[in-house]
Order: C-alpha cells, then structure tokens, then sequence
C-alpha cells in the first residue's frame, strides 16, 4: 500500500503540472474494438526463413499476426524504437498495448507514457521490464506484465556455460585456433577445475536456483544471497548456503552469479568499492542486466586483473554503442544479450504473449505471477 501511495502522489504532482492526464486508472482490460497492438522486436534480416520457429523477430513477430488481425485488430511490428522519428514513436499517442522484449528495449520512459494517453497494458515478451519507468508507469494507471518463467531454463543454461568458459579459459584456446597458433601454456598457466571451487549467485529466484541445481553435480561449494532463504529443502538437496551479508559473501568466492533483477537498490551495486570486497581472481557472469555493474569500474577490475574473466550479456543501453569500454577490456566473453532468447524460449514467450493478450480481450487476469505493475503498485522485486 505504501508503494501504491507513493504512485499516487507522484501522478498527482504530475497532473499539477500539466504532464500527464487527470485520469489516474487506465482501465486493466481493454474495452471492445479494435485496438493498435505495438511490438517491438530484433530484426532477423536473412535468418528470419532458416527456422520456421524463429518467431522473436520482426519477422515472425511473435506469431500472432494472423490472429490479431483475424479479430480486427491493428498489429504493428518495428525493430526502429529510439529518437523523435522513430516508427515507434509515430505510434505512441494513440497505441493501446506495447510489446517489447529484454533483447531489443523499447525503453518506455515517463515522457513517453506522458504522450501515450491511450496505452493500458505493456507486455514484455520474457522476463524483465526494468526498460519501463515502473514508478511512472504505477502512477499514471498503467499494467506491465511479462511471461514468468519463460526463459529461466535458457538463461540457467548459458550462464553455467559462460563459468566453464572462463573457469577453463576456453576463448584465448579458441582464438589461438583461429588465428593459426598454438600455445598450449598461453591457456593452461590459468585453467582450472570447476569443482572444488566456490561459486556465489547474488540473487536466487528462479533463474539462480536452477543454476544452483546445474552446479551441484560439479562438487562446488555453492553460496546465495538473497532477500529472501529458500526452503530448507532445496538448501539440502543443492548444498547452497544463505550468506545473508553479501560484503560477507563476496571474499568466499572465486565465481560470482548476478541473478538479481535490476531495480532501484540494486543499480550500480556493484561499484568499485563492492568489486574491491571480492578476492583478486574472482570470476564474473552476469546476465541478469548491465546497469547492476559500474561499467568503468569492471573495466578498471578487468585491467588491473583483480576481475580475472568477466562474461554475460547485459549491457547498458542496449544494443550497446560501437564504443561501449567492455567491448575491448581484456579477458571478456561477452556476448549480444542471447542468453534468454533461444528457440524454445521464444517459443514459450510468444504462447505466453497471445495468451495474456487473450485474456484482456476478454477482461481476464492475468497469471499473478506476470504481473510487475497492478493498480499503482509494483511488484516486491521492484520495490
């Protein structure tokens, strides 16, 4: 309730200044008719017919083309989402759902729900709405919702792949290979086992707890941090151990996990002071979302070797510019933000899209689950 007070009060102090409408609810469900549905996705360009199920494109905008516009609906899809002339913002005055992904943002920022007067629902196909001012959206009425649970096994996947990538110095071997070389000391001086070693998630929801799952096999010793202790149950069955002090947490490990969502307390955890707290060596992956890292100061950790390998596929801003620093510091295996848009997740956050979309038409709720803002209040992992 004090979240949904705050909401109010920053709509209000809007209104008074003329920002936004006197409106405060923007009705949940939509009411009949047809209505403009906006997606904003990626562009395949050449890769878009090489798999029928390749549908988090442009191109296969989800796959729900033919059935929106079956029921009368207008159904827009653009990749073009930043500046004044964008595709995107053509649309924005009289748009009434908005559909974007993690992988290419439309970031929806209070100026633009300010000249979105007819927009009510903003879906996220896959997990993380953090590219929506959710405070702005809370204030001015606004739904924000996305498929739970869509991706969690791709992302769980790729970040135990990315720790073995570093922990055996996979992409200097790699490198050598394609250049021509071969100098079995230049990789083997730091390649090590996974077991034994003690790897540490800064969050464990869904995502971190499927990676404590994956990492049980590989013997380590396995730490997590969060808000909340998971049942003793699953503390049993993977080993984990709550470190309730994550500046305790971060000397014990040799592989730091981020799985936290990126909100207003956890922007720029990670500065060089909390680097600063881990051992020299420490081994970073994060594909929660790059705003939670100091960008110059992982650049500065990476230089000085105290972040001996950093890997994920978060950025901030994303696609992130030609000249974004962790393009070119050393000892990175980074990658475009890949790691939650697989095929089969993809495939299940378009389900999840059409079935959310289903459910307004008809005046529906949504699962509660896939709700990050309701009625002016966030959802606690935002709060």
């Amino acid at each position: 309730m004090a979240m949904k007070r705050v909401a109010v009060s920053v709509f209000q102090a809007l209104s008074s200044s003329g920002g936004v409408s006197s409106t405060l609810t923007r009705h949940l469900h939509g009411s009949g008719g047809s209505k403009k549905i906006v997606g904003v996705f990626y562009k395949a360009n050449e890769y878009a017919k090489l798999n029928p199920n390749f549908v988090g494109c442009v191109e296969g905008a989800l796959h729900i083309r033919d059935w929106l516009e079956s029921q009368g609906h207008h159904y827009i899809v653009t990749d073009d989402k930043e500046g004044p002339e964008s595709e995107l913002e053509k649309h924005i005055p009289d748009l009434e759902v908005l559909i974007t992904t993690p992988f290419h943002p439309a970031y929806v920022t209070a100026e633009r729900i300010q000249r979105a007067k007819n927009l009510k629902l903003v879906l996220t196909a896959g997990i993380g709405s953090d590219h929506v001012d959710l405070n702005a959206a809370a204030a001015a009425g606004l739904t924000v919702a996305e498929v739970t649970g869509s991706n969690v096994v791709s992302v769980a996947e790729d970040e135990l792949m990315r720790i073995l990538i570093l922990v055996r110095n996979f992409l200097p071997g790699y490198h050598q290979v394609i250049s021509g070389d071969w100098n079995v000391a230049g990789i083997a001086y730091r390649a090590y086992d996974l077991e034994g070693k003690t790897v540490g998630t800064v969050g464990a929801g869904r995502i971190g707890r499927l990676l404590l799952q994956r990492l049980k096999p590989f013997n380590c010793n396995l730490l997590y941090h969060d808000r909340i202790r998971i049942d003793p149950e699953f503390e049993k069955e993977t080993g984990a151990k709550f470190e309730e002090d994550l500046d305790a947490m971060l000397p014990k490990c040799d592989v730091v996990v981020i799985n936290t969502p990126l909100t207003d307390k956890t922007r720029g955890l990670f500065d060089k002071e909390r680097i600063a707290k881990c051992k020299r060596g420490v081994l970073f992956v994060n594909n929660a979302r790059g705003a939670i890292m100091d960008t110059q100061a992982v650049v500065d950790a990476c230089s000085s070797g105290h972040i001996a390998g950093y890997s994920g596929d978060v950025w901030y801003p994303q696609p992130a510019p030609k000249d974004h620093p962790w393009r070119y510091m050393p000892n990175q295996a980074m990658t475009p933000h890949i790691s939650g848009t697989t095929i089969d997740a993809q495939l299940r956050y378009a389900a999840g899209v059409k079935d959310m979309l289903d459910r307004y038409f008809k005046g529906q709720d949504f699962p509660a689950q896939n709700y990050i803002v309701k009625e002016g209040e966030l959802a606690s992992q935002y709060r």
